[in-house]
């Protein structure tokens, strides 16, 4: 309904302009539901927009673009109101209309070209390849594949895109922990860093390896630790212990046989990550290679632009990103003393390769914790003579989980944390992915696994599966009453569909497209969580006021043509969400 409204308004401002009442350009047209019905259905703002420059008052001007509207038969009043709003009275029949409209368009209804097939990357989850996916991660995953449906629905080309972090001090890290572990399974007595990787899932990568190339990796824990510095619990510096040990890991095993136990850590969690977002619903459509990166010459093209373009500068054997420039609060460096290139240099060279890649926009999903990361991404484009405003970066807050009113520890690097797999398998894969996007992702999340668990009403993801269930469960009746329905004669007879609960289920039909592209542009999936909530709610309250399945065939039908209109949305909407939408429960 708001594309006809603006259509109309536009009409009749080009008439306006025809006419030489207005000499300017037109901004894009608002049209917003007014929260008052007795309002009208729909306001707009377009005269006091332009009344400065058409140099009329606003309600004078307002009237002029009333006078001009085209007829509209789903247009039943126009009234000025205030200072210059135009308000629209719809039609009963526009909103009526709603219910073929549905029907007709199934699964459809609700897509939109507003995108107009501009390309869009969104990468999103991209979680360090080091142990398995954490609740935390989950959020991202649920989010980012959410915007990133919503978009395409919305008439965008989204590329999906997980970038793996395969190099770099953590991966190595990882790696040491891996080849320390297989050195236990193989008998040597050690003690394991206070900074490696702890999980079991650690000792399963290190048993694997040992099953596969029996004692090819092992080194006495003599040679293994001989002069390397103190752990912290020894009075040491766990960062300065955990570096030495790499450089030895590196040093004993020679560059074949450290890439080959490095690959096996790298390999065997990357594809428990794989396997566990696609059985949450996520899909990717590239994995893309931290390490292509380095091998491509990606990131000494990224350095030497940035030199190039002065931005670069040497000091103490290290090259350093001025992005003091561009209001960060210190430099960056990009290249170790040592040679080394860091993890920033490497995101400098896989954004560059995006906007080089032809992506019109590219979305970031990151941890609410990047936050300071944020603006030496975008001055490092700016640094490289890219649009800086092409890249959106979405943070997202941690979830947290409570059992039983209290509150789930975790620690990633110790191993103690509950995953995503864990998660899904204790309350489904339906609750996480609704409870993930019920809230804006810069909110906190408090993930009350109790309530996800429950079959009552206060659970949002039952309450809405409820109502499509309900909806399936009518029709299942229609058979065994000896009724039949026939969609025609529903269609035929809206107009019988004029009672209260009747007209609040067709306003929320008819709301539903622009909820989903509010929800893609704003890229707010908890938008569209809300409205299913509600429109559940409008049809739990009707189902208990109304009987569908009456005598009269015209008023059957009509009721079962609306409350399989609302079905269909229910299931539309689920659907975007990563929710099944079941037919009995």
């Amino acid at each position: 309904m708001k594309h006809h409204l603006q259509e109309i308004i536009s009409t009749a401002l080009s008439t306006l302009r025809a006419d030489g009442t207005l000499d300017c350009e037109l901004p894009d047209i608002q049209i917003e539901r007014t929260r008052d019905r007795s309002h009208g259905d729909f306001a707009c703002n377009i005269a006091m927009m332009l009344a400065k420059f058409a140099k009329r008052k606003p309600r004078d001007l307002a009237e002029q673009i009333v006078a001009a509207l085209p007829q509209s038969d789903s247009v039943a009043k126009v009234e000025i109101a205030g200072p210059g709003f135009i308000n629209f009275s719809m039609a009963p029949s526009a909103f009526q209309a709603v219910v073929e409209q549905v029907l007709e368009a199934g699964e459809a209804y609700g897509r939109s070209t507003i995108g107009a097939g501009k390309r869009v990357q969104v990468e999103f989850v991209s979680a360090n390849p080091t142990g398995p996916l954490h609740v935390g991660h989950g959020r991202g995953a649920a989010y980012g594949a959410t915007v990133a449906d919503l978009l395409a629905v919305a008439g965008f080309q989204v590329h999906r895109e997980y970038y793996v972090n395969d190099a770099g001090r953590q991966m190595d890290i990882l790696a040491t922990s891996v080849w320390l572990r297989y050195l236990d399974v193989c008998g040597e007595k050690l003690e394991f860093p206070s900074n490696g990787y702890k999980g079991d899932y650690v000792w399963d990568i290190a048993k694997s390896l040992q099953q596969d190339a029996g004692e090819t990796y092992r080194h006495s824990a003599t040679d293994v630790f001989t002069d390397i510095p103190a752990d912290e619990p020894a009075g040491g510096d766990k960062e300065l212990h955990i570096d030495a040990l790499i450089a030895r890991a590196r040093e004993l095993l020679g560059a074949d046989d450290y890439r080959k136990v490095f690959d096996k850590g790298l390999n065997v969690i990357l594809a428990d990550i794989r396997e566990d977002l696609e059985e949450f619903g996520v899909a990717y459509e590239e994995w893309y290679s931290e390490r292509s990166l380095m091998e491509s010459g990606a990131v000494d093209k990224a350095i030497e632009r940035l030199q190039t373009s002065g931005h670069v500068y040497e000091e103490k054997g290290a090259l350093w990103f001025r992005s003091t420039d561009f209001g960060d609060e210190k430099d960056r460096v990009v290249v170790r003393d040592n040679g080394q290139k860091t993890y920033f240099a490497s995101d400098i060279a896989y954004h560059m390769e995006k906007i080089e890649r032809g992506f019109e926009r590219v979305i970031d999903v990151w941890g609410a914790d990047h936050h300071g990361y944020v603006p030496r991404v975008k001055a490092a484009l700016q640094a490289l003579g890219d649009d800086p405003s092409k890249l959106d970066v979405l943070l997202v807050q941690f979830a947290i989980l409570y059992r039983s009113g209290e509150k789930v520890q975790m620690s990633t690097r110790s191993g103690s944390f509950v995953t995503l797999r864990e998660l899904r398998e204790e309350v489904g894969n339906d609750a996480a992915r609704f409870f993930y996007v019920m809230r804006k992702c810069e909110q906190h999340m408090d993930f009350d696994l109790d309530l996800a668990k429950s079959q009552s009403n206060d659970n949002p993801v039952y309450y809405l599966q409820y109502a499509h269930a309900r909806v399936c469960s009518v029709m299942r009746q229609l058979e065994e009453k000896g009724f039949s329905y026939e969609q025609a004669v529903g269609l035929k007879q809206v107009d019988k569909l004029t009672e209260s609960h009747e007209q609040a289920l067709l306003v929320s039909l008819s709301r539903y497209p622009e909820v989903v592209e509010a929800a893609a542009l704003e890229h707010e999936p908890h938008v569209v969580a809300y409205y299913l909530r509600e429109l559940a709610n409008d049809f739990h309250t009707y189902y208990n006021a109304h009987q569908f399945l009456v005598e009269e065939s015209s008023l059957r039908n009509s009721r079962l043509a609306l409350i399989l209109a609302v079905r269909q949305v229910l299931a539309n909407g689920l659907g975007l969400l990563g929710v099944s939408a079941p037919e009995s429960m």
